[in-house]
């Protein structure tokens, strides 16, 4: 690869870096803000779940952006609402101004990452377009992990959260000012009409080689002589088989949240509460484990699915989630893990261990009378919870309540099964979704075709996290890691039946057998 396609595809994964910081910070966030603001199990997933609704809402219309203005611009765009989101966060501390704020970081986070993997797509050769791609996944997993680490931290100084928000803003500006001076996509260019501006993109990219530029911009044209006539519409129709192509996209991504990675991953901290790690530090820290087994899981993969393909990482990836899941589901189901240790704010519980001063000029940890009566009515209920756990002899002389203590080697075992899960899908899901959604539509719809695939994946991912704390007091945690266990089978049958082989293949080739099908 050119020194020029390098630079692009580094500047547009910032936007991974930037998305998996902010999926990576949530959770150790969530229990600075639960305690700091007193929120309730409803407030914790509005929370959590703005930000995926502003991906949501920006979806909906990022097609006709992507495809009317660039991958380019989108991208500048996007991470100048990065920017003015997270300014949101630090600047008013309440609980509607964060929602704001992360429904526009959200919504700048999520055009980046669809803009920033057509873009990649589209400047790549095709021996390293599967290499470039998952580039994108490799910083999102770096975001990920830097996310868990900022969290852990900062959680010890006052406004600790609010440097965490703030860290996203420099990546986003680093982005800005390196996009500026990149071009459009040779692709996008052919497709407005610019072919001599094409040609010299396409000569700067691949070294100057001219017959390997005509050769390949002959191609361009060509797909795009054949795909010109596509309307948004002709997406749900039976031409060129685009419908089954959208609905496999569409599929592709509804698996990627149902087997459970937006909940591990925005929950994770709250959950290895729930499984014996009994302080918010030490379930922040090990939650930060999570970040850098994606980086090393997800190195192989980025190394590798080229030569291998993305369909064979997908096969073994949900093989290995689909069997850690129902271990974690066993084990979880041994140390009787209940919903107010996933919900419930552990500050207000047991003071003794508590790490973070979550800003004592507004709630004084101290006094101990401080939350009586402002407790919502949900909490009282797990109020009384916690004191019934008492009157079975699980309490602390002097009145101070604890947990049932989990065995070290139940919470060494939960603590794998999560770690192993958290690999597979870093191998897997994680970047192969991205590389399989850049190559099975056609050039004229593409922009389109993956932003409707994008909202049902942002959609089916705010459903999921809206709806955890409420589903698991339902059936419980254990019944959850069964039914992600079962999806991640689904997923495996689904894969092999349903998603072609794309290695070694031009994005024409692979357009064209698709459109015989």
């Amino acid at each position: 690869c050119s020194w020029l396609v390098v630079v692009a595809a580094v500047a547009a994964s910032l936007s991974g870096l930037m998305l998996g910081y902010e999926m990576g910070l949530t959770s150790g966030v969530l229990l600075q803000l639960r305690g700091l603001l007193s929120l309730s199990c409803r407030e914790q997933e509005l929370l959590v779940s703005s930000h995926l609704l502003g991906a949501l809402l920006i979806c909906l219309a990022g097609g006709p952006i992507l495809d009317r203005y660039g991958r380019r611009c989108s991208l500048l765009l996007s991470a100048a609402l990065v920017v003015g989101g997270s300014v949101v966060l630090i600047a008013v501390t309440s609980l509607i101004a964060l929602s704001l704020g992360r429904v526009i970081v959200g919504m700048g986070t999520a055009l980046s990452g669809t803009g920033a993997c057509l873009y990649i797509a589209e400047i790549s050769p095709r021996e390293r377009r599967g290499l470039l791609v998952t580039l994108y996944e490799l910083m999102l997993v770096v975001g990920v992990m830097l996310g868990f680490s900022c969290s852990y931290a900062f959680a010890t100084l006052p406004h600790g959260w609010a440097y965490t928000f703030g860290l996203v803003i420099p990546p986003a500006l680093l982005q800005i000012s390196v996009l500026v001076f990149l071009p459009p996509s040779p692709r996008f260019l052919v497709a407005r009409g610019k072919v001599e501006q094409a040609r010299i993109v396409l000569a700067r990219m691949r070294g100057g080689v001219q017959e390997h530029v005509e050769v390949e911009l002959r191609d361009i044209q060509a797909g795009l002589k054949e795909e010109s006539e596509h309307s948004f519409w002709e997406l749900f129709s039976a031409k060129a088989n685009l419908r089954s192509r959208l609905l496999t996209g569409v599929a592709l991504v509804f698996l990627q949240q149902a087997t459970g990675q937006p909940n591990i991953l925005s929950y994770a901290s709250p959950l290895l509460r729930s499984v014996g790690f009994n302080s918010d530090a030490a379930a922040t820290l090990a939650s930060t484990g999570f970040g850098v087994v994606k980086v090393v899981g997800t190195i192989p993969a980025v190394l590798l699915v080229d030569r291998v393909g993305p369909k064979s990482f997908l096969c073994v990836g949900a093989v290995a989630m689909g069997m850690s899941l129902a271990t974690l589901g066993i084990l979880t189901l041994q140390s009787h893990t209940q919903l107010t240790s996933l919900c419930k704010s552990q500050t207000i519980l047991n003071h003794t261990h508590t790490p973070w001063d979550l800003n004592r000029t507004t709630i004084d940890l101290d006094n101990s009378d401080i939350f009586s009566s402002h407790l919502p009515s949900q909490w009282n209920s797990e109020e009384a919870q916690g004191t019934n756990r008492e009157d079975n002899g699980i309490g602390e002389p002097g009145g101070e309540k604890t947990y049932v203590e989990v065995s070290s080697s139940l919470k060494l075992a939960s603590l794998i099964s999560l770690l192993v899960y958290v690999a597979a899908f870093s191998i897997s899901l994680g970047p192969m979704v991205y590389v399989v959604l850049s190559e099975i539509f056609p050039m004229g719809v593409r922009g389109r075709a993956v932003s409707v695939v994008s909202a049902v994946n942002w959609a089916t991912n705010l459903l999921i996290s809206m709806t955890f704390l409420t589903f698991t007091e339902k059936i419980g945690v254990p019944n959850v890691m069964f039914i992600y266990s079962a999806m991640s089978f689904v997923l495996l049958v689904f894969v092999i039946l349903c998603i072609p082989e794309t290695k070694g293949r031009t994005l024409e080739e692979i357009s064209k057998e698709l459109a015989k099908k």
